[in-house]
C-alpha cells in the first residue's frame, strides 16, 4: 500500500503467479486472473491501489444478491434517524450478546458523518460477538474497515491470506476484500472505523524527520493461503448502507497467489514510536497519529486514527493531562486497556465517548486536582492504550446509541464541583 510499504507478492503454490504479464492468455494451473482496484484506474501512481488475484474460480460466479434477511444494528452516513447533538456523550462497554451472534450481526453503529454515496466521512461501530462466522463471509463495498479489538483474539481469513488479531493490534481490511472473522476464545469485543473516504495511509512526518510514529516495515500483509472447499457459503456485502446476501457453492477464499499494493494489513500498536514533549506543555494529540485518511483540505483529515500508548511524561512546570479545550475537529474515543489519564472514572475499557466539534471538554475534577498537586518528576504511563477517531466533520449519533441502556446520561456531572478562581482586585481595578 502507498504509505505502508512497496509492491507485495505472495503465492501459496510455487509457480501460481504468472511472470512478466498480469493476465497472460493462459494463467498457470488454469487459475483465473482478477484485478481488484481500490482507487480509480487513473489515480496518480503514488496514490493508486490495486492487486492482482489468481483464484480457483472467478469471483463473478454467484447468483443475484438479495436484501439481508436478519435484523441489523448497522447504519451508514448520511445518518438521519436523530438530529445532530452538540452534547458530550459517553457509553459503558457494549454488552456481550446472550444469543449466538457473529461479527457481522454483532456490529452496532454509534455515530457517523459524511455519505457513502459521495465517498466522504466514516462511521464508528462497536462489535460484540460470541460465535465465529461459520459458513459465512463478508465484504464492504462502502469503505475500508479499521478493526480495533478490545477483548478476545480474532482469526481473520481474507482472500489474500489469514492472520490472527489480538487486542493491542489493529487490522485494515480494504474496501471490497472478502473476509470472515473467527473467534479464538468464547467472546470478542472491539471497535470498527468504516472509512468511506480516502484510504488510510501513514501521516507525513514533516519536521519530525524520517523516523518516528508508525514505521512502514511494521505493517504486515498476509501470506497467500487458500481453501479448496466445495460447500455452501453465505456471502454478505454492505452496499450503499444496506446489507445484501447471496449463496456460493464454494469457499470465496480460493486465491492461490496475489501481487499488488491493495491488501489487508496488521499493525501492532506496541511498536508505535511515541514522540512527546521533553520541555514544557502537553503536546497536541496529532503527534500520536498512526493512520490518516486525508480530506480535500490539506492538514485537515477526513479521519485520523490516534493512540495514547504507554510513554514517559517529563514536561516541566506543565499541566500534564490534556488541558481543557474546544476543537474544530470532532473526537470519538475508545479505551482498549487500562485507564485514561484525563478521566478518573467512568471511562472503562470497551467504553466510548464522543465530543463533537467545539464541545468543551477536558479532565474531570478528580484528574484535574491530582494533576495540579502532582510532584512533576518523570512519570511513565503504563498498561494503558486509549485511541481516538478524529474528524473534520461532526458526528451524528444513532438512535440506538443515544437510547441504549449502556449510555451514561450523567456524563456531564464529571465537570461539576470546580471551584471558582479567586482574584483579589486592587482599588484601580475596573
Amino acid at each position: 500500500m502507498p504509505g505502508f510499504g512497496n509492491h507485495f507478492v505472495s503465492e501459496a503454490v510455487p509457480g501460481a503467479l504468472p511472470v512478466g504479464r498480469n493476465s497472460p492468455q493462459v494463467v498457470p494451473f488454469g487459475l483465473y486472473a482478477e484485478q481488484l482496484s481500490g482507487t480509480a484506474f487513473t489515480a496518480p501512481r503514488a496514490e493508486n491501489r490495486r492487486s492482482w488475484l489468481y483464484r480457483l474460480r472467478p469471483a463473478a460466479q454467484h447468483p443475484a444478491y438479495r436484501p439481508y434477511d436478519r435484523a441489523s444494528r448497522l447504519a451508514s452516513g448520511p445518518l438521519h434517524d436523530m438530529p445532530p447533538s452538540p452534547n458530550r456523550l459517553r457509553w459503558n462497554p457494549l454488552p456481550l450478546p446472550t444469543e449466538p451472534t457473529d461479527f457481522v450481526d454483532g456490529l452496532v453503529t454509534y455515530c457517523g458523518n459524511g455519505d457513502v454515496a459521495t465517498a466522504v466521512g466514516f462511521a464508528v461501530h462497536l462489535y460484540a460477538c460470541n460465535r465465529s462466522m461459520d459458513g459465512r463471509a463478508f465484504f464492504n463495498a462502502d469503505g475500508e474497515m479499521l478493526i480495533v479489538p478490545q477483548e478476545g483474539a480474532l482469526d481473520i481469513v481474507t482472500e489474500m491470506g489469514r492472520f490472527a488479531l489480538e487486542p493491542l493490534q489493529i487490522a485494515v481490511i480494504p474496501r471490497g476484500v472478502r473476509f470472515r472473522v473467527g473467534l479464538c476464545g468464547k467472546t470478542a469485543r472491539g471497535y470498527v472505523c468504516e472509512n468511506y473516504g480516502a484510504p488510510f495511509r501513514l501521516p507525513d512526518l514533516g519536521p519530525i524527520g524520517s523516523n518516528g510514529l508508525a514505521n512502514p516495515r511494521d505493517f504486515e500483509t498476509p501470506t497467500a493461503w487458500f481453501e479448496d472447499v466445495d460447500a455452501p457459503v453465505e456471502l454478505i456485502q454492505k452496499f450503499q448502507g444496506g446489507l445484501w446476501a447471496t449463496r456460493l457453492r464454494h469457499s470465496p477464499f480460493d486465491v492461490v497467489g496475489w501481487h499488488g499494493n491493495l491488501a489487508p494489513c496488521r499493525y501492532d500498536l506496541r511498536r508505535f514510536n511515541t514522540i512527546n514533549s521533553v520541555s514544557y506543555d502537553h503536546p497536541d494529540p496529532s503527534i500520536f497519529t498512526v493512520l490518516t485518511s486525508p480530506s480535500d483540505t490539506p492538514g485537515t483529515a477526513n479521519c485520523d486514527f490516534v493512540i495514547f500508548p504507554p510513554r514517559w511524561v517529563v514536561a516541566e512546570e506543565t499541566f500534564r493531562p490534556p488541558w481543557f479545550h474546544r476543537n474544530i475537529m470532532s473526537e470519538f474515543m475508545g479505551l482498549i486497556t487500562g485507564a485514561y489519564d484525563a478521566k478518573a472514572g467512568g471511562f472503562a475499557p470497551g467504553g466510548a465517548s464522543l465530543h463533537n466539534q467545539m464541545a468543551s471538554h477536558g479532565p474531570d475534577r478528580a484528574s484535574y486536582e491530582a494533576a495540579i498537586a502532582a510532584t512533576l518528576a518523570p512519570h511513565r504511563i503504563e498498561a494503558s492504550m486509549a485511541f481516538m477517531f478524529e474528524s473534520r466533520f461532526p458526528f451524528r449519533p444513532t438512535r440506538i446509541a443515544l437510547e441504549a441502556d449502556f449510555a451514561q446520561p450523567d456524563y456531564d456531572d464529571c465537570w461539576d464541583g470546580f471551584r471558582k478562581a479567586q482574584i483579589e482586585f486592587g482599588e484601580d481595578a475596573a
